[in-house]
């Protein structure tokens, strides 16, 4: 009997866990978290304020005429034409939101529920064509409607996804028949 009493002597107990130093460690990554979260924003408020000189955005005329196209999908954003990485923040085009266009004769007008619509005229539409990636958000060749406009003095490239892929090659079509280069202004006349 004297072996197994000595056995238990033996033994020592489990070691505490130290709650304080766990506590600690948590606030710290949460405030490491938080400092992080708030950098981030504070670049792309300091980003709006560098692009501050955008002029408020065109809003839909009151009778744009009968709707050549519609679609639902996506708005994924907007950057500087042919720079797919230097997003436009300023006037709310750096939303992400759901979108419905409607493309008339009078131009793309573009309702975005929970964010700022916009109006792009029929005379600043510059080129639509597929691409595949803008500001962060990259899909399969083809699977983005990107039209380019003129705004103010900039080129802006703004991407649109459709609910239904298959309708992008429709409206590169349609927007860019609508388009006005020099030589068909030249020869209309």
């Amino acid at each position: 009997m004297t072996p197994l009493i000595l056995l238990a002597d033996d033994k020592k107990s489990a070691a505490v866990t130290d709650w304080s130093a766990r506590i600690g460690w948590l606030v710290g990554l949460a405030l490491f978290v938080a400092l992080v979260y708030w950098l981030m924003r504070e670049g792309w408020k300091w980003r709006g304020t560098l692009q501050g000189d955008l002029p408020e955005l065109p809003t839909a005329p009151d009778d744009p005429g009968p709707a050549r196209l519609t679609m639902s999908g996506r708005y994924h954003g907007s950057t500087t034409a042919g720079q797919w990485l230097d997003r436009i923040v300023a006037r709310g085009l750096g939303s992400r939101s759901r979108a419905e266009l409607t493309l008339t004769d009078a131009g793309l007008d573009v309702v975005r529920p929970g964010a700022d619509d916009f109006f792009i005229p029929a005379a600043a539409l510059r080129e639509a064509l597929l691409g595949k990636g803008i500001a962060g958000k990259v899909l399969t060749e083809g699977g983005l409607l990107v039209v380019t406009w003129q705004h103010g003095d900039r080129l802006i490239d703004s991407g649109f996804r459709s609910d239904h892929a298959a309708e992008h090659t429709e409206w590169v079509d349609a927007i860019n028949s609508m388009i006005k280069t020099p030589s068909t202004e030249g020869a209309e006349r």
